[in-house]
């Protein structure tokens, strides 16, 4: 049995905060990290090669391993443990950052070379988020911390990273160049692994195991815990409704921020500083929103918030941009999207961490991000691509509307009504 952890999965002992600030803490900085990374190197490749087809390429290279090599280590961070996948992939994210601008000053960067680190760093970056997601539960439990509570910290941590990394990257882009904000990102990630590998308390993040059918029976290899993870994922109908309506809005939220927007800041006169302007306008309102979920979640219809969330989020962002509004307003509307947004992921996590078993959260959540963030490397490859055919503000309207029909159509659906079922049901991983 996993150190620590009882049959019942109860933590005994003494109730800390400490592991729940840890992994806060460590999700904190490499959250930022990757934000101000967000808006250097788009804006490191769109100023150095003038295309946004290649500003999109860029983030599709560092997308779909991130989306991939989530999807297939949901079982590894099952039976290795959270704790040792986190710091261990966070190192190789640092090295790789720290790589793109040694090898520039090098004079050494050639364009396939950035999409090869590029690509490491989405590599490592999938299994270290999910590692660092799947250990909020335990450490929420050792804490005495409620599970929605301690989702919406997630959150607000989220959303906290989302507002310092766009404004910290902006600036630096703007005082010191692009390559400043990825030596950042490198530090930032290398901080994050020496919290996950030092400061949590001992025996947090082992992995938490599988109750075989019979005391002969062996251990199960990786793909039968991964046919395991499929399995309860294909027999929820919440959480692939889940899936599909955040696939299709996440397609459409990269699109905006690793192409649309920095295009939008460079064709408006803005300027990179419009970038982190934005994000923190978003970002911070976000954190508001964000811990009023984690404060009063328990007692909000979840379905209702969720649609509302979204209503919010998604469609007012693409118009205003769109429309060429003054930047005062384009601030005043992301901040009231970044309202919204703070209530989605908290209700979101908690319907997760209390529909799958804990001994195969690493899978299901490893396989519904995957899947869920299937579109994102996608969404920057052909905003670019559509950006040089149609031009900025049809790709917009075009995008603003499907966010709309997206989100309003998937709230018809009946299983969206298990939302409110009872909290912290107990289902058989079975089905």
């Amino acid at each position: 049995m996993t150190e620590g952890v009882g049959k019942s999965g109860r933590i005994p002992g003494e109730r800390s905060l400490r592991p729940l600030s840890g992994v806060l803490a460590a999700m904190a900085v490499s959250l930022t990290g990757t934000r101000i990374s967000a808006v250097a190197l788009p804006w490191f490749v769109l100023v150095t090669t003038g295309s946004a087809t290649r500003t999109g390429l860029v983030a599709f290279v560092e997308m779909t391993p991130y989306v991939l090599v989530k999807a297939f280590t949901g079982p590894l961070v099952d039976r290795v443990g959270p704790r040792t996948v986190s710091w261990t992939t966070d190192l190789v994210s640092a090295a790789a950052a720290a790589a793109v601008p040694l090898f520039h000053t090098l004079d050494l960067l050639s364009f396939p070379l950035l999409l090869a680190l590029v690509a490491v760093i989405g590599a490592a970056r999938g299994p270290g988020d999910l590692a660092k997601e799947v250990m909020v539960p335990e450490a929420a439990e050792r804490g005495g911390v409620p599970l929605e509570r301690a989702t919406g910290l997630s959150g607000v941590i989220e959303r906290l990273a989302s507002t310092v990394g766009p404004a910290t990257g902006g600036a630096l882009v703007m005082l010191l160049g692009p390559l400043t904000g990825l030596v950042v990102n490198a530090g930032c990630f290398a901080l994050g692994s020496v919290l996950i590998g030092l400061a949590l308390p001992h025996g947090m993040g082992r992995a938490a195991e599988d109750v075989p059918a019979s005391a002969d029976a062996p251990a199960p290899g990786y793909w039968r815990r991964f046919g395991e993870g499929f399995t309860f994922l294909r027999r929820e109908p919440l959480l692939l409704a889940v899936v599909v309506t955040v696939g299709i809005t996440n397609l459409l939220d990269a699109a905006m921020s690793t192409v649309l927007i920095p295009v939008w800041a460079d064709a408006s006169g803005h300027g990179p500083a419009a970038i982190g302007l934005v994000g923190t306008a978003m970002g911070a309102a976000a954190v508001a929103g964000s811990l009023i979920a984690a404060a009063a979640a328990h007692r909000l219809p979840r379905r209702a918030v969720f649609f509302t969330g979204f209503l919010l989020a998604g469609a007012p962002r693409f118009l205003v941009l769109a429309l060429d509004a003054p930047l005062g307003v384009v601030l005043a509307v992301f901040a009231v999207t970044g309202f919204g947004a703070g209530f989605i992921n908290p209700v979101l996590g908690a319907v997760l961490f209390e529909r799958v078993p804990r001994p195969m959260l690493g899978r299901v959540n490893a396989l519904g991000d995957s899947l869920a963030w299937a579109g994102i490397p996608l969404g920057g490859l052909l905003a670019g691509a559509a950006v040089t055919a149609a031009g900025l503000a049809p790709v917009l309207l075009v995008c603003g509307v499907a966010y709309f029909l997206t989100t309003n159509l998937a709230g018809l659906r009946p299983e969206w009504r298990t939302m409110d079922r009872a909290r912290r049901q107990v289902l058989d991983p079975a089905g």
